[in-house]
């Protein structure tokens, strides 16, 4: 049976590698420095992303890069709501990244397709939320510590299968909730209290994380970790964050959350191309 991901509205074949295009709604991205933050902004840049071949939009209000600090809730409400009640209007799969549940209860009434939350739903209430809903997508994420403190003590031990038990841990807690398999997505969480080292052990062990048979989404786009092997700065990463998808793709990633979405796509033609022949 082909690979496929429920959400709220969409069915996704997972066949062929889903780009997932990231707009940032914050004022403070570590990335893009706030210009898509506002409804206009936000929307332009989301129809930008999909004009250039973008599968799944991922709408986030928080900043969670290293040191940065929480949001009160009514602030990322604020942000994230008027843009989630355009864009559900686009008709394409709707990703929210939170790990409030009550930014997922509301986003999920106006339609939001994948709740993406870094905690895994280990935030009081998040996992009912999703529980209840019955049909959303859900990306579970492996973080250790929190964005405030993950820079500053890594993990320890043998990375790949820390990473993995927890994963099977949390999917565990959602399948005995009555959760289907097929709305659970893992991603191994690069950068989130991770060394360069240990980010890239993830990336080389890779596909030990398939066998569970739950999709993997990657998102190594202008991470730190590519900045420090090629010496670039977050605004030219562009490069290294191709090469880190095509790579995670070749590895069995089923999803790649980007920031580069036209250069991604180009650079997965070519993979398809390749794959295609040698099924000739």
């Amino acid at each position: 049976m082909s690979p496929q991901w429920q959400t709220s509205r969409f069915v996704l074949n997972l066949d062929q590698p889903q780009v997932m295009g990231i707009v940032n709604v914050t004022p403070d991205s570590f990335s893009d420095g706030g210009r898509h933050a506002g409804v206009a902004a936000a929307m332009a840049h989301a129809e930008l992303l999909l004009s250039q071949g973008a599968h799944i939009l991922d709408i986030g209000g928080e900043s969670t890069r290293p040191g940065s600090p929480a949001v009160p809730l009514d602030e990322e409400l604020q942000r994230v709501l008027p843009v989630v009640r355009e864009a559900v209007k686009l008709n394409v799969p709707l990703s929210i990244d939170t790990y409030k549940p009550e930014v997922m209860q509301a986003v999920l009434d106006l339609g939001a397709d994948i709740i993406n939350d870094i905690w895994a739903l280990r935030q009081p209430g998040a996992r009912a939320v999703v529980q209840a809903h019955g049909g959303c997508g859900i990306c579970i994420m492996h973080m250790h510590t929190n964005p405030q403190d993950m820079h500053l003590e890594h993990m320890q031990g043998d990375v790949v299968s820390e990473v993995k038990d927890f994963l099977q841990a949390e999917s565990r807690k959602l399948l005995d909730a009555g959760v289907e398999r097929q709305r659970i997505v893992w991603d191994y969480g690069i950068g989130f209290g991770k060394s360069p080292a240990q980010n890239f052990a993830l990336l080389a062990g890779q596909r030990e994380l398939l066998a569970p048979d739950f999709p993997l989404l990657a998102g190594w786009s202008r991470k730190g970790s590519l900045g420090q092997i090629s010496g670039l700065p977050v605004n030219e990463r562009m490069v290294p964050s191709v090469a880190a998808a095509l790579l995670a793709v070749e590895r069995g990633a089923r999803i790649v959350r980007v920031h580069d979405v036209a250069e991604t796509v180009a650079a997965l033609s070519v993979w398809q191309a390749a794959q295609a022949s040698v099924k000739q």
